[in-house]
């Protein structure tokens, strides 16, 4: 696996440990750390996301010619996680930790199943089909500074 793909793991190993600080802190009643975890934790989606859907997805699509193929099931898969992860927010902002945690076990799941298709599926084919694809992502001996390492 290239290094990029490594990064991109790595992304979603981070968020999954945001999400889990969040968790933790609603299930202790501590709305205001599960808050700020949550924040830190959207923010790292945010930014995952807009390297695979403004950088990665366009390179597959034109290095494999598919515009209606998995980049297009990521990016609706995408779509549905903000959605839970605004609805969680949402939740949070008035102090409703029980259907927080409940949209959070949600998203959990989903965003678990998506990073196994990523991680088994998209990213090799990434890794065969995108020359240069550490440069075309920006994450050569540098990191794209979606992460902890940037």
């Amino acid at each position: 696996m290239s290094q990029a793909m490594k990064k991109l793991v790595l992304q979603h190993t981070e968020c999954d440990e945001q999400l889990n600080r969040c968790e933790t802190a609603l299930h202790k009643g501590d709305v205001a750390v599960a808050a700020r975890n949550f924040r830190l934790f959207s923010q790292q989606l945010d930014s995952h996301f807009a390297v695979e859907e403004d950088k990665l997805f366009p390179a597959l699509e034109k290095a494999t010619g598919m515009l209606h193929g998995p980049t297009a099931v990521m990016r609706a898969e995408h779509a549905e996680i903000r959605s839970l992860r605004d609805e969680a927010n949402a939740a949070m902002a008035v102090g409703q930790a029980e259907q927080a945690l409940a949209v959070l076990d949600t998203l959990n799941v989903l965003i678990q199943q998506h990073n196994i298709k990523e991680e088994n599926i998209l990213y090799p084919m990434c890794g065969g089909s995108i020359p240069d694809l550490e440069e075309v992502l920006g994450m050569g001996s540098t990191c794209c500074g979606a992460c902890s390492c940037g």
